[in-house]
């Protein structure tokens, strides 16, 4: 039995990053779909213009960063 998984282990140890890299190219292409149809739906002209020239990160960047609830200083 001992011999049955000491073959049967290594096997198992490559197919797991094998299917956990599928599974995270699905998640990651549905949150980016949905994150950017949220982005162009709501986003000013500003941050349109940023995801034109530097692409989809810097923008959304400054758009969550729009978003975000901003603190009050106070003196």
């Amino acid at each position: 039995m001992l011999v049955v998984w000491a073959l049967i282990f290594p096997g198992l140890l490559m197919l797991l990053p094998v299917v956990m890299e599928r599974l995270e190219r699905r998640v990651a292409l549905g949150d980016l779909t949905q994150g950017l149809e949220e982005f162009l739906s709501t986003a000013r002209p500003e941050e349109v213009e940023t995801f034109v020239a530097s692409g989809f990160a810097p923008a959304l960047d400054d758009y969550w960063a729009r978003r975000s609830p901003r603190r009050v200083t106070r003196r």
